[in-house]
């Protein structure tokens, strides 16, 4: 669902985000159980020695003997009396036979007119073995709970957001050129049942307007054919007849040149409309090397530029072969009205691509306009605008690249296939 750089899909930044939450929420409350448990477990040891001191010293007071249980109980009679002693102490377990650790509390108590030193200890080990215990449970628990739920949640939410997948895989199938409209599966959740709603009513516009222009374009090209043609006609007559003069003469050659540019934009913006609508379906394997050499024949008797032909790869293309003709009569055309006049055309051919180069003064001021429809660099030069409009197009249309560069005083258009 991501393409390319640092984008990620929508699914997995939630469950990216609910794997981190989760792990941080068990690291902080395991530490946070793991110290709890140490203490409360602590307390237990420590009330449970204060409990033997207590028996220990009821029991001296009931007979006056002292006695011990090493290292659990020991009793001794001292000379003095100090604070109590509460501490974590290591020492020899004989029944253990290896050194332990305890929790030791040493209290002093006059009983009787003795003085005593009561030492009572807890082993501590087997509260770490029932610590561990509790925290590798809990945490086993978590783990599988955790587990659980993001597979759960990742179920869910793959559930919850199907709707919109594949309505937003629908939306990049989505052709204003096609006949049918866009069909968006509905949702439970609101939100996305509005989208889809606005999403319908959106296109479902768009395709309206669409067909609407592309009919008015039609009608308007269609409509204008006629008249230009007639008034053509009607101004080739009245310049072939006599009793005109040099002034009269001149305007009718000028309305002559606009009206023959008039009908060449004509001619190209119905071409344009045919290729935008994909009414050039005929697919055949053109033979690009073929096809140059003729236009470039064609263009020489009409122009005293030099054209010249190098490489000898050759170039085959499945595209319709008016549209063939047209992509390099175009390129050819463009080169010849802006290279100088003293200046060449180079058409080289590479594999997979050829270049039409000509020489030029300098680079293009905007050459990010330049495809762009009845866009001129110059107004010098008179032309539609349209020519590399439809180059463009074309490659488009069967996924060829074009590239414009200027290189060592020349303006280069390659072509790959």
């Amino acid at each position: 669902m991501a393409k390319g750089n640092n984008k990620i899909g929508l699914i997995r930044k939630t469950s990216r985000t609910f794997l981190w939450v989760s792990f941080v929420l068990m690291i902080v409350s395991t530490i946070t159980l793991y110290f709890y448990v140490k203490n409360l477990m602590r307390a237990e040891v420590e009330e449970e020695l204060y409990s033997t001191t207590a028996r220990v010293e009821t029991i001296l007071g009931e007979n006056g003997t002292p006695f011990s249980l090493p290292p659990v109980v020991e009793v001794a009679s001292v000379n003095f009396i100090t604070e109590k002693i509460l501490k974590d102490t290591v020492i020899y377990d004989p029944s253990q036979k290896e050194m332990e650790e305890f929790r030791e509390l040493s209290t002093f108590k006059e009983i009787n007119g003795t003085k005593y030193k009561i030492t009572v200890r807890n082993l501590i080990v087997e509260s770490e073995n029932i610590l561990i215990a509790i925290i590798l449970s809990y945490v086993t628990i978590i783990l599988l709970i955790f587990i659980f739920l993001f597979y759960l949640n990742k179920a869910r939410n793959k559930k919850m957001w199907l709707p919109f997948f594949t309505n937003l895989e629908a939306m990049k199938n989505f052709s204003v050129t096609s006949d049918k409209a866009l069909y968006l599966i509905d949702s439970e959740i609101i939100e996305f049942s509005e989208f889809k709603d606005e999403i319908e009513v959106l296109t479902n516009k768009v395709r309206s307007d669409y067909k609407n222009l592309k009919q008015y374009t039609e009608d308007v090209s269609h409509e204008l054919q006629t008249p230009l043609a007639i008034i053509q006609a009607k101004i080739e007559n009245i310049i072939n007849g006599d009793g005109l003069n040099d002034i009269q003469f001149e305007h009718l050659t000028s309305i002559q040149r606009d009206i023959q540019r008039l009908t060449q934009m004509n001619k190209r913006l119905t071409l344009l409309t045919k290729i935008e609508n994909n009414q050039f379906v005929n697919m055949e394997s053109v033979d690009m090397n073929l096809l140059v050499e003729k236009t470039v024949k064609n263009f020489q008797e009409l122009s005293n530029v030099q054209i010249k032909i190098s490489g000898d790869a050759n170039i085959l293309a499945a595209m319709d072969p008016y549209l063939a003709e047209v992509l390099c009569n175009n390129l050819i055309s463009n080169a010849l009205k802006h290279s100088d006049p003293d200046g060449t055309i180079d058409i080289n051919f590479m594999e997979n691509m050829y270049s039409i180069s000509n020489s030029g003064s300098k680079p293009l001021e905007h050459p990010e306009n330049l495809y762009s429809r009845f866009y001129r660099e110059s107004e010098a030069i008179k032309s539609t605008g349209l020519g590399l409009a439809i180059v463009k197009r074309i490659c488009d249309i069967y996924k060829f690249d074009i590239n414009y560069t200027f290189k060592s005083g020349r303006h280069i258009f390659t072509v790959k296939f």
